[in-house]
């Protein structure tokens, strides 16, 4: 599992959310979680959150840090609960960075506001996952909490300490399937 985080502010549309954008774009060929900083503007045509589409509720925001996640495996389930550990692992981290309490509920995460957004699903080749956190709460329809309400000011370091957890997570996850003997 390979990680980066991309140094220049990118422009998330949801399009970014497509099998092998971190190998067509940044060369990281096979399972990846990439961050980056920069707005987010979804419109309906590019929501995969049906539901959302359905309550006409495109996302939006001035400046978010975002992390695209691509495994390539094929399963919705798997997919989830990756997201859902995915959310875990931000909330642990932004609780250690901030000193604040963080209530996760599903794959959002909260403080005073909504502080997140994040889905899973699938492409033909892989699963993929988009989590990003407000950095500030400019530019989003609905009362949301960000890292400047957090005294988050260092994004990058906060990203690092992301990526590091998550890729040692998978790692681990790894090789814990493949020292077990099956049993009959």
């Amino acid at each position: 599992m390979q990680s980066l985080w991309i140094d220049k502010a990118l422009t998330y549309d949801g399009t970014q959310l497509s099998s092998l954008f971190a190998y067509k774009r940044f060369q990281l060929l096979g399972d990846s979680i990439i961050a980056f900083q920069g707005p987010c503007r979804v419109q309906l045509s590019e929501m995969v959150d049906v539901e959302d589409v359905l309550d006409n509720a495109p996302i939006s925001s001035d400046m978010m840090l975002h992390f695209i996640v691509e495994h390539f495996i094929n399963d919705m389930s798997l997919m989830v609960t990756r997201q859902r550990l995915l959310v875990l692992i931000v909330k642990e981290v932004l609780e250690t960075v901030s000193k604040e309490k963080i209530v996760r509920q599903g794959d959002d995460l909260f403080f005073d506001g909504k502080l997140s957004v994040s889905i899973a699903t699938l492409s033909p080749v892989s699963g993929l996952i988009h989590l990003a956190l407000n950095i500030t709460n400019e530019g989003t329809p609905v009362k949301t909490a960000s890292l400047e309400d957090l005294a988050i000011s260092d994004v990058s370091d906060l990203a690092r300490k992301i990526l590091d957890a998550y890729v040692a997570e998978v790692q681990s996850i790894d090789r814990a399937r493949c020292k077990v003997r099956g049993v009959f």
